[in-house]
């Protein structure tokens, strides 16, 4: 690589460092073009995509179907506000209302927007419907949780670099042990105001921890029992990553409220949603909530074209097959590995343990080497690297990726 080459790289790295606020630690890689599972720097030089945007491409980079329907849909209406109704809005909330078996669906745009409208209709929901009095409301989480940085987010989160220096935080949460159904149910029986149980099916940012078999069904009859809504956010377990339609159905629950981001666009635009049935999203009435930019024509229609996508090249069976694959061939490797401890995940969102500390840079330099040997993947919580391919991601494609992670780690054993 030459000198001159070098610098596209390292400009575009420059830039950012001095005009960019840095809320971020980039792999020090400049990506240009995306195409299906791959992705190529600003040099040419091409990569498998083991991120996916944190699961928001999971039908592969620039997918034609998805991009004509962007396109198609921006020069025609692209904007008017919830002022006006729009003629294509409608066609959306029924389509995936129906999809995901929902009586009604509430568009936002981020997976944050998202999360923060589902614990509003839930406090909303905890008031006027279940009779708890004004302000008393409380919603249980989990410890390790990842649902995003608003202020209200991150009050109940415990990782101190996303929580410290921003309070003063929101009251309202009490948070329990992942995976604990006696903690939950402690948590039930013990307080009358609780309004709602807000749990990732698989914590992903946390290092993709599984919970153990039944916690989610369990957990959600608890929920049922003393009168409290179960929200899944499914922003990154949903649509197809982890080999079903939903990180939940694997234990057949219906969530009283689902929250959906990232994948509900392909990765083309910023779109979320909430669905709820009728009884809890009444409770949403004119001016109580809402975005500008929310249900916009052409969130709905990249939103309507991602879904179809899903269904059509039958992503979730696709998921859970390689996913199986992997994990089978990652476990092979593991049984020698000195620098390498376990596999864990479902579908095609798996995670690495690397033998080494959180404080250490080892998963980091890792993740260099995979990007030196093309293949793109980030570390969380300092000793695991998160696996997150494209969905549409063949059998040989998966293989070739798995011998180069595996070639990668053998140049780190001891």
């Amino acid at each position: 690589m030459s000198v001159t080459e070098q610098s596209l790289s390292q400009q575009a790295i420059d830039l950012e460092n001095k005009y960019g606020a840095h809320n971020y630690h980039p792999l020090p890689v400049v990506l240009s073009r995306g195409e299906g599972v791959h992705v190529w720097d600003v040099e040419g030089k091409k990569y498998y995509d083991f991120l996916s945007a944190y699961s928001a491409v999971n039908q592969g980079h620039c997918h034609p179907a998805i991009v004509n329907a962007m396109t198609a849909q921006a020069q025609t209406l692209s904007l008017t506000s919830r002022a006006f109704y729009n003629d294509i809005l409608g066609t959306y909330e029924k389509y995936a209302s129906t999809y995901f078996n929902f009586d009604k669906l509430l568009p936002m745009n981020t997976g944050a927007e998202a999360v923060e409208t589902a614990l509003k209709i839930c406090r909303r929901w905890a008031y006027e419907k279940k009779g708890i009095a004004e302000n008393q409301a409380e919603i249980v989480v989990c410890e390790n949780n990842f649902h995003g940085r608003t202020t209200t987010i991150i009050s109940f989160s415990n990782d101190p670099v996303a929580r410290g220096n921003f309070g003063p935080y929101t009251d309202g949460f009490m948070k329990i042990e992942y995976d604990n159904l006696d903690a939950l149910r402690i948590a039930l029986e013990g307080n009358s105001n609780i309004a709602g149980f807000l749990v990732e099916p698989i914590q992903g940012e946390a290092g993709v921890y599984v919970p153990s078999e039944n916690y989610l069904r369990d957990a959600k009859a608890l929920c049922e029992k003393h009168n409290v809504l179960f929200i899944a956010d499914e922003v990154q377990t949903g649509i197809a990553r982890t080999g079903k339609l939903l990180a939940v159905d694997y234990e057949d629950v219906k969530p009283d409220i689902l929250i959906l981001g990232k994948a509900l666009s392909g990765g083309a635009y910023p779109v979320s949603a909430v669905l709820a049935d009728d009884e809890v999203m009444s409770v949403i009435t004119p001016g109580s909530h809402g975005s500008t930019f929310g249900g916009n024509p052409i969130a709905a229609a990249v939103a309507m074209a991602a879904l179809k996508v899903v269904k059509d090249e039958q992503l979730a069976d696709n998921a859970y097959r390689l996913g199986m694959l992997f994990r089978d061939k990652m476990n092979e490797y593991i049984e020698t590995s000195s620098i390498c401890k376990l596999v864990r995940g479902k579908g095609l969102l798996n995670a690495i343990v690397i033998n080494d500390s959180e404080e250490s840079d080892t998963a980091w330099n890792i993740c260099l080497r995979l990007r030196d040997n093309g293949l793109l993947a980030k570390p969380t919580h300092g000793n695991i690297i998160r696996f997150a391919p494209p969905l549409v991601m063949t059998e040989a494609e998966l293989l070739d990726c798995v011998s180069i992670i595996t070639n990668t780690l053998k140049e780190f054993e001891d």
